[in-house]
């Protein structure tokens, strides 16, 4: 089958690789009908995420229709289309019987290297690395789905692929950034990255009341997705200082809640320090972590800030002002299986949109290393990737 893989930093390539098999009873192979290029698939690319190796198929953003299963009396039967959660879940451990999805105890098959580097085991993930266990990802024409009684959903019938393929992984992302925000109405929120999971986040803080949504954003494209999504305010942080307008739009006050929807893959911003990161980035190899600086330098005192950016690794946070301020900081992976149902309910109610960032389609993965350059290099008005790859 033809699959998208890694084989080195800025090197995607569509290969041929070996057609997915059962492997447990609880296994599903699924026929790929959607899987799309998501922000953190470019942290692959740019080599920012260890433990990758050379061949390992790439995506956590899929769903598909059943083909075959490992039992005969398994939940799914052929042809149920599925959306599939990035994590990977066993439904029997501590942390999954608590909701904790993205901390599954038993998924990860690489539990030990998990462990090793941050404390404790994290779920597996399709598509993203071996330290999170190794699994082949769904940017692919099959993908083998394990443990796939507990974390797909059927898809409702009337659904198109495309009106839930984002319940995968970007929307429940920025649902949950939102959420750990602690919105309350008539809030001040602002919220750094207008990509597809700030897009979400946008919706998700105006859904949850928020007063003023301000958007910290760059890309034109971007910034139109950002005022479509009900943006308030627009901070191009690329002309200007991000905390004084903040400041100025605040009155003062600064945000009730802040959001990181960048991660590593932020930007260096306006002005000196702007090239400082750049600089520090080509020295060190270090994450960008000016999006995280800024909302911390941002938020009002004892107000939140919520970081469903992905981080790879160890980074330097001013705690000073985290301290000082009294400030709480909320993060983690997505618990995606948690927010399946009552986001579907939003989309069946037409109370989000969830197709307007899809900006390129394709039925072809041979045009997947070309569109991933075109989705990092933010060319050609690129701001989603989408694959159906049986047309």
């Amino acid at each position: 089958m033809k699959a998208l893989c890694w084989h080195g930093a800025g090197d995607i390539r569509c290969d041929n690789v070996p057609d997915p098999t059962i492997e447990d009873a609880r296994d599903v192979i699924i026929k790929v009908t959607a899987c799309a290029i998501c922000g953190s698939d470019l942290h692959l690319m740019d080599g920012l995420m260890p433990t990758m190796k050379s061949g390992d198929v790439l995506g956590h953003e899929f769903m598909g229709e059943v083909v075959e299963t490992g039992s005969p009396n398994h939940k799914w039967k052929k042809g149920d289309k599925l959306v599939i959660p990035f994590n990977i879940n066993c439904g029997e451990c501590r942390q999954c019987k608590l909701g904790n999805w993205s901390v599954c105890e038993r998924s990860n098959r690489n539990a030990k290297m998990a462990a090793k580097q941050f404390g404790y085991t994290t779920a597996g993930l399709f598509g993203y690395s071996h330290i999170t266990g190794g699994y082949a990802g769904g940017q692919a024409e099959y993908v083998r789905v394990p443990m796939a009684d507990v974390a797909p959903m059927k898809v409702p019938e009337g659904m198109t692929d495309e009106e839930v393929l984002f319940l995968t992984d970007i929307f429940p992302t920025g649902y949950q950034g939102a959420e750990h925000a602690e919105i309350k109405d008539g809030d001040i929120v602002a919220i750094w990255g207008a990509g597809p999971v700030g897009y979400f986040a946008i919706q998700s803080a105006k859904l949850m009341g928020a007063g003023t949504i301000i958007a910290i954003e760059t890309v034109p494209e971007r910034i139109e997705l950002a005022k479509k999504a009900g943006a308030t305010h627009i901070i191009d942080f690329d002309k200007e200082d991000v905390y004084e307008r903040i400041i100025e739009i605040s009155g003062g006050k600064g945000a009730d809640s802040v959001i990181d929807c960048v991660g590593m893959e932020a930007s260096g911003g306006h002005g000196f320090a702007g090239m400082l990161d750049a600089a520090k980035e080509k020295l060190t190899r270090s994450e960008r972590t000016r999006a995280l600086e800024q909302a911390i330098r941002a938020v009002r005192p004892c107000g939140v800030v919520s970081v469903p950016g992905v981080y790879g690794g160890p980074v330097t946070v001013d705690m000073g002002s985290i301290v000082q301020k009294g400030l709480t900081m909320r993060s983690g992976q997505t618990h995606v299986k948690r927010y399946l149902e009552p986001l579907t309910k939003l989309i069946q109610e037409k109370k989000v949109d969830m197709t307007s960032l899809i900006s390129h389609r394709s039925t072809k993965l041979e045009d997947g290393p070309d569109l991933y350059k075109t989705f990092r290099d933010k060319k050609d008005g690129c701001t989603k990737v989408v694959f159906h790859p049986f047309g």
